[in-house]
């Protein structure tokens, strides 16, 4: 396949400027180009080359000045916080010092937001649980310290809620039981202490009553031997045979 550059012409090596770093090996025509449209070959043209990132950060082609942004001295990058790309400035939000890259927490592309999502603590990260996009409050909630989940119980957005679930005090568990979405409710069952999982052992969702099963104790297993899915009562006997007092 022929390589083409980001405007769609066809690349060729006699009239690029880089001959010293392809006599040596270091770049090579639609793997490792530069000059290339693909950000894949950009990015191995600047990962074997990093010292020639710092003279293409301000390339006209977005793609050059991400890769470049991703290798060039974190001392040059300041300037990228008002790149009109939001590739370029989530990837400077990764990289620059976060007393630097938190002046974009309020940039209008979720992308970059996400970015920061991966990095910051504290108020910040407050700030991004609360955020307008799904996909940010995801991953603040995925990195937020369980004393902060609380924020999430309630999010709109099934996924968070999920983590919500997944990493809260067990002593919150019990107010997401009814949880409209069957899988955050899963997620409780797993982990609610058994003596509290009557509330969950009528629920319209065999999922979560299949858990349930698993776990009971086994005044609660005698009152499941009646349920409607068969799968579940053949858990409950193997249990209640297996004398299952543990609670699990």
């Amino acid at each position: 396949m022929e390589a083409l550059d980001w405007q769609g012409e066809l690349l060729s090596c006699r009239d690029c400027p880089h001959q010293e770093i392809r006599a040596r090996g270091l770049c090579n025509l639609g793997q490792a180009c530069v000059r290339d449209r693909r950000s894949r070959r950009i990015d191995h043209f600047f990962s074997v080359n990093p010292f020639e990132a710092s003279k293409y950060l301000y390339h006209p082609y977005f793609e050059v000045r991400v890769g470049a942004a991703k290798y060039a001295s974190v001392f040059l990058l300041t300037p990228l916080l008002d790149d009109e790309e939001p590739d370029v400035r989530a990837m400077v939000a990764q990289r620059l010092p976060l007393r630097l890259a938190q002046r974009l927490l309020d940039d209008p592309e979720s992308k970059v937001r996400m970015a920061l999502a991966q990095r910051v603590d504290g108020r910040a990260l407050v700030k991004l649980l609360r955020d307008s996009d799904a996909g940010v409050r995801l991953v603040a909630a995925r990195r937020a310290p369980a004393e902060l989940l609380p924020l999430v119980m309630s999010d709109p957005d099934a996924q968070v809620r999920r983590q919500a679930a997944r990493r809260i005090a067990p002593a919150r568990l019990a107010a997401m039981m009814h949880d409209h979405e069957p899988l955050v409710r899963v997620l409780v069952a797993e982990r609610l202490p058994a003596n509290q999982l009557r509330l969950l052992s009528k629920d319209e969702d065999l999922r979560v009553r299949f858990v349930v099963a698993e776990r009971a104790p086994s005044d609660l297993l005698v009152e499941m031997t009646d349920d409607c899915d068969s799968e579940i009562r053949r858990v409950v006997a193997a249990r209640l045979m297996s004398g299952g007092d543990e609670l699990r």
